[in-house]
């Protein structure tokens, strides 16, 4: 009789082999040795850091520069790594240990050239700029800055991976393993811009404003002004105390009626400054009815020429663009300049634009409503003035549209920032055959643009009923800065190069973004006449074109340019 067949216990079977799952994303080992494509790059990109931009730059700064450089190529390589990954290709795991180490020694191939070229570079620039030559950039000090700061940065990346790794291992339970990737490099992005904005950007935003508002509260000056007619006497409407560092300047400014009387051999008035701080009033419209009230105290509108002048972002009105127009009007002007912030212009520029723009529209608003009341014999010519930041919410102020019937009757618009409204239609709409950094515009009868070397003459047609002349240098920065560069060459690096502008310059993809990027925050420290640090003598020109004075003579010009240099503008 057969046994019957007996049902085995579950329990008893051999259980089978379970294989520990792989991680779907492993990140680079904290100590890993650099990639070989990203060294290789990185260099290239070390090399390119090094030659010259527009703005001379000490060891430290282009170590920075450099730096950074080396971590954007070496990131470039990290993320086409990463992408091919991403599609499950193989990249440089192929490669075998000793070509890896070769790789890696040619990636050094560049760096050491930068280091060998980097002052001659750097004495190129210092020519276009009328710089004497430097003997050394201190290579040793250029390689600790990149070195170290690429190092935080590496390692910086490193940590991004290691986040993004453990998303991404956490997704895979319910997610396919490109959309883990994917979304987990979203995460890690939005927590990494998180921290970022709130921990740091904002904390040094808030220590820079803390700063600038000290600074600004300084005051350079012993006691209030005597004159009835100044802003901060005992008669203004202004208080000394708020109107702040830059307005008290700005009020005591030269020239005086003397200082005029000398240079143009005639009786001069005292030209009238009013200026409004940031502690006068809580909003721009409050500002603005303030600034119109002490104007119609003291007359401003009784005079000949009024200038609304827009500051920069720290409130500052660069006396070597209003002193020529004060001499030019014999000081039968007024000016009037309302504060909009303590930050620098290019800070200002990034964190508050349009601040500046509604204080400057108040302003325009308030004072253009006033004149325009008036009979048109019985107002003094408008004009606007602004430098740098002070420029572009000058140009904002005023809807064209709303003025064709009663226009101002010019502006001088100095170092225009490359975000301006107007600036960027006239290069880019410029005469064929002219350079994009001395650019002509339509016939020249409403907008002029001039340089280092006075070009406003070179117009086919007469003015019309509005004059506006652009001063821009071809080194500055500010000016000539666009965000498309990081890809695709601007025309300013196409000959004919500008005086003032190196011949070694050369456009490379993202470097010549980061190299312009640091001349933006540099622009300022060139000598008087080049970068972002403009010249009485060229202010000069550029309001002699937009008011034409007709009793100006060459003797006074030369008295006045003697004037101008004496002063230091």
């Amino acid at each position: 009789m057969a046994r019957p067949l007996s049902t085995p216990n579950p329990a008893q079977l051999p259980r089978p082999t379970v294989t520990a799952e792989v991680p779907l994303f492993r990140p680079m080992p904290w100590k890993a040795p650099l990639r070989p494509s990203g060294l290789i790059l990185g260099g290239l990109f070390f090399l390119a850091a090094v030659q010259p931009s527009l703005i001379p730059r000490s060891g430290p700064v282009q170590g920075a520069l450099a730096g950074l450089s080396f971590v954007a190529g070496y990131g470039i390589a990290a993320l086409v790594a990463g992408m091919l990954g991403w599609l499950g290709l193989r990249g440089e795991s192929w490669l075998s240990t000793g070509t890896q180490r070769i790789l890696r020694l040619a990636g050094l191939i560049p760096i050491a050239a930068a280091l060998w070229l980097a002052t001659a570079y750097q004495n190129s620039l210092h020519h276009a700029l009328g710089l004497p030559p430097v003997e050394t950039v201190r290579p040793l000090i250029l390689l600790v800055v990149a070195v170290g700061l690429a190092a935080v940065l590496i390692l910086f990346g490193r940590l991004f991976g290691h986040v993004m790794a453990m998303a991404a291992n956490r997704l895979l339970v319910f997610a396919p393993r490109r959309l883990a990737i994917l979304a987990a490099a979203l995460l890690a992005l939005l927590l990494f811009w998180s921290v970022g904005d709130r921990l740091v950007v904002r904390q040094l935003l808030r220590l820079a404003d803390s700063i600038y508002q000290r600074i600004d509260a300084l005051d350079e000056a012993e006691a209030p002004p005597q004159r009835a007619d100044q802003s901060g006497s005992a008669a203004s409407l202004l208080s000394w105390d708020e109107l702040g560092r830059q307005g008290r300047l700005r009020v005591l400014a030269a020239p005086n009626a003397a200082a005029i009387t000398a240079v143009t051999g005639r009786p001069a008035l005292e030209p009238l400054r009013i200026f409004v701080g940031l502690r006068h009033a809580e909003t721009p419209q409050a500002r603005a009815e303030l600034a119109l009230a002490e104007m119609q105290r003291v007359g401003a509108l009784d005079r000949k020429v009024l200038v609304i002048a827009t500051p920069t972002g720290t409130g500052w009105v660069d006396p070597a663009g209003m002193a020529p127009v004060e001499f030019l009007a014999g000081g039968d002007i007024a000016s009037v300049s309302v504060q909009y912030s303590y930050l620098p212009s290019w800070l200002s520029l990034f964190v508050e634009p349009e601040y500046g723009a509604e204080t400057a529209k108040a302003v325009f608003q308030a004072v253009h409503g006033h004149w325009h009341s008036l009979p048109p014999d019985q107002r003094p010519a408008l004009y606007l003035f602004g430098l740098s930041l002070g420029a572009l919410n000058s140009d904002l102020s005023a809807d064209n549209f709303d003025l064709v019937n009663d226009p101002y009757q010019g502006a001088v618009w100095a170092g225009p920032p490359f975000a301006s409204r107007t600036w960027p239609e006239i290069r880019d709409g410029r005469l064929a055959g002219t350079p994009s950094w001395a650019p002509r515009f339509r016939d020249g009868s409403v907008v002029r643009f001039t340089t280092q070397t006075d070009l406003t003459g070179k117009a086919t047609a007469p003015w019309g009923r509005m004059r506006i002349v652009y001063l821009a240098y071809p080194s500055d920065p500010i000016v000539h800065f666009q965000t498309s560069m990081a890809l695709w060459k601007p025309d300013w690096y196409d000959s004919p190069r500008a005086p003032d502008v190196s011949e070694r310059l050369t456009w490379v993809p993202v470097v010549s973004f980061l190299q312009v990027a640091f001349d933006m925050m540099l622009a300022t420290t060139t000598p008087v006449g080049t970068g972002h640090v403009y010249k009485a003598e060229h202010y000069l020109a550029a309001w002699q074109a937009v008011l034409a004075p007709a009793d100006w003579t060459e003797a006074n010009q030369a008295a006045l340019i003697a004037w101008l240099a004496a002063q230091g503008l």
